[in-house]
């Protein structure tokens, strides 16, 4: 049956709002979505039909760096190593991201392949397009090593790659620098692999079809890991201690001219550092986002969440960290939808209300172009064309 969405306002592209606008949705496909007597007079007269007079249609949002086996809370990692059934904590989260307006979701590190049992257990009902990674690639006793990806030598890092992408991964993830949540291991701007290491993980994902996408806090991670060809970098902070950073001008050059993209992995949790750290660290941390984007590298939306504090329904709390840098409220949203959807490879599968594109569509109320908060209250988000 025919799903056709009627609003005030149409986002087709947030470059392009329509007022008076319409959306048409068959078999979880968008068949039209612009001037609302166009796409009207394309559907069916039994119609399935919504009508949102004061609320904003667009693209479902995406949030590209999750992790559904953590729990956001305080004690996460003894939450985790305790879980003994993670399947139904990990579908409640994905749920809660599904009602907040995220159709897109990249699992980027669990135990066990969880990432793919959940998306086995949705399938024929609603739920965010879910890519996972499965354990991440990472040293002995390195940063997420409780994950179960550790490796020693080129063939246990090519055996874990096979092993992920037999187990269903959509992207093969490498921690090429050390962490903050890992005790013991290389710290934030440390490496864990040199380039000739992180070329084994490359040429091995590439072997399967997969992207690589690389942890990498540390400017020289970050360096070698563009050198090598990986497809995104998860953090890229440019750290070189505590609270230095060396932003390096030809590596985003790189990046931008290759097409590897950067992923903030910012959530709320924006607002506490700035308070903690004072303006002017903020500055230095976040002001590497306004720099990339002003090299040409494309960003990502993306949240960490599972992190403590990081939580799955509050994708406007990490968006608003762009605000308050400067960018344009319809540049977010581009981040949020497109933009996101192209650095996974998905620009011809959703990120855009577009005739042939999945029907991922999310309805607020208000305006998100005069207003991010609006993007707090949905009215009807669709999965692939499913009902949340």
């Amino acid at each position: 049956m025919d799903i056709l969405i009627t609003a005030g306002r149409v986002l087709p592209r947030p470059s392009a709002p329509v007022t008076g606008g319409a959306v048409l949705v068959r078999d979880g496909v968008v068949v039209a979505a612009g001037p609302r007597a166009d796409v009207v007079a394309q559907a069916a007269p039994d119609a399935q039909r919504h009508d949102f007079p004061t609320g904003t249609a667009l693209a479902g949002l995406c949030n590209v760096h999750v992790h559904l086996a953590f729990d956001a809370s305080r004690e996460v990692l003894p939450h985790f190593e305790a879980d003994e059934t993670p399947l139904a904590g990990a579908r409640e989260r994905l749920g809660a991201m599904l009602r907040s307006g995220v159709t897109t979701v990249r699992d980027l590190g669990d135990r066990g392949h969880l990432g793919a049992a959940v998306r086995r257990s949705f399938e024929g009902a609603a739920a965010p397009r879910l890519l996972v990674s499965g354990p991440p690639v990472t040293v002995p006793g390195g940063h997420c090593h409780f994950f179960g990806g550790e490796t020693a030598s080129d063939g246990e890092i090519r055996a874990l790659v096979d092993a992920n992408a037999a187990a269903g991964a959509d992207v093969i993830k490498v921690m090429a620098s050390g962490g903050q949540i890992t005790e013991g291991g290389a710290d934030m701007w440390e490496s864990q692999f040199d380039a000739r290491q992180l070329g084994v993980v490359v040429a091995q994902a590439a072997s399967h079809g997969l992207p690589v996408a690389a942890h990498a806090h540390g400017a020289d991670a970050i360096e070698a890991a563009v050198e090598t060809g990986v497809s995104t970098i998860e953090h890229c902070s440019f750290l070189t201690g505590p609270r230095s950073f060396d932003r390096r001008e030809p590596v985003a050059k790189r990046m931008a001219a290759e097409g590897i993209s950067a992923c903030s992995t910012s959530s709320r949790n924006w607002r506490v550092i700035v308070e903690k750290l004072g303006d002017d660290v903020a500055q230095a941390m976040y002001g590497r986002l306004p720099w990339l984007e002003e090299h040409g590298v494309r960003l990502l939306s993306g949240t960490d969440a599972g992190l403590p504090g990081s939580v799955f329904d509050d994708p406007v709390g990490a968006l608003e960290l762009y605000e308050w840098l400067g960018f344009p409220r319809r540049r977010i949203l581009e981040i949020a939808t497109e933009d996101s959807a192209a650095g996974l490879g998905l620009a011809g599968v959703t990120g855009r209300l577009e005739a042939g594109l999945a029907a991922d569509v999310l309805v607020v109320e208000g305006d998100p172009l005069a207003s991010l908060s609006a993007l707090r209250n949905p009215l009807l988000v669709l999965a692939q064309g499913r009902a949340a």
